[in-house]
């Protein structure tokens, strides 16, 4: 059900590419806004994966240079069946992860610094579950292509001032159609982004938690990337916030209810819905208050000038 409603609405997203398009030029406008939808589509496509991963100076690791973490991926991806991604870690202090790829034999699975620095090893493998679950699932492709049109639209939307209609004959806008066109068109495109992104999320923490076979090790995790996300901000986020839906949680603020301008569902109805999977109570299954200090491959906490976690 939760494929089926994204297709729906990554096919809405397209249609409103085109009404614009015909909306700005008729016929030809919308002519020229498919071929825009389907060039960019294609680039992103096959340069999606390597954009995020620079744009994130994100650091390909291997069994040698991050062997704990790697090793945890490595296991999860044979319990889920899927070819062995990419491993990346980011230089990043606020916790968050994230997973990308075209598909799942050229996918990879990022994880920034601050989510190893405050994650036990049991919440790290929940985490990643649920990335692999996107890989799984190809929703790493469903959200680029959504991220692509949105950010098309955005772009023919910023063109729509100049589209006067007592200018051009073939525009069936005027000048006030075109001030709403560019003013309401990336609102739509962003209700229809975040709505897929918020389907995705739920659909990758059942399918994660099956994966690894702990969805309290995933609840746990993700209470404490909420608040680390509260309270670390993540710059390069800020400065590309149309990725923003990438991450496990939402890098730019950590919102607590589904409002309709949150790229992700609340994480409390994330965490409640692990528990019932779980099949234990709230008070039963209440994350930590403070990482594990020994025991797991991270500590609860590392001095900045210390680099001794699993990535060197």
């Amino acid at each position: 059900m939760s494929t089926m409603r994204a297709g729906l609405l990554l096919a809405a997203m397209t249609g409103l590419f085109l009404a614009i398009g015909y909306l700005l030029g008729a016929e030809q406008g919308m002519i020229i806004a498919f071929v825009l939808a389907l060039g960019m589509n294609v680039f992103a496509y096959w340069n999606s994966d390597k954009m995020v991963l620079s744009m994130y100076g994100a650091k390909q690791v291997d069994r040698n240079s991050a062997p704990r973490f790697y090793a945890i991926v490595e296991q999860l991806a044979q319990r889920a069946g899927l070819p062995m991604p990419r491993v990346f870690i980011i230089e990043n202090p606020q916790p968050n992860a994230f997973a990308t790829g075209r598909n799942p034999e050229h996918a990879a699975v990022a994880a920034t610094t601050g989510l190893l620095n405050i994650l036990d090893e049991r919440e790290v493998a929940g985490v990643m579950a649920h990335e692999l679950a996107h890989v799984q699932n190809r929703d790493t492709l469903v959200m680029t292509v959504t991220a692509t049109l949105a950010g098309a639209i955005g772009m023919l939307a910023n063109f729509a001032i100049f589209f006067r209609g007592g200018d051009n004959r073939n525009n069936p806008l005027g000048m006030v159609g075109g001030i709403l066109v560019m003013i309401l068109a990336p609102m739509a495109a962003a209700l229809v982004q975040f709505a897929i992104s918020r389907t995705r999320e739920y659909g990758a923490d059942q399918a994660g938690a099956a994966i690894s076979g702990d969805p309290l090790a995933l609840a746990s995790a993700l209470a404490k990337l909420e608040q680390g996300a509260r309270h670390v901000p993540n710059e390069a986020a800020e400065a590309n916030p149309a990725t923003a839906h990438l991450f496990i949680v939402n890098p730019l603020s950590g919102r607590g209810a589904d409002s309709l301008f949150s790229t992700h569902p609340s994480t409390a109805n994330r965490v409640a819905r692990l528990q019932q999977m779980a099949g234990q109570d709230f008070q039963a299954a209440r994350p930590p208050a403070a990482p594990r200090a020994q025991g797991g491959p991270w500590p609860a906490q590392r001095p900045a000038t210390r680099r001794r976690g699993p990535w060197g």
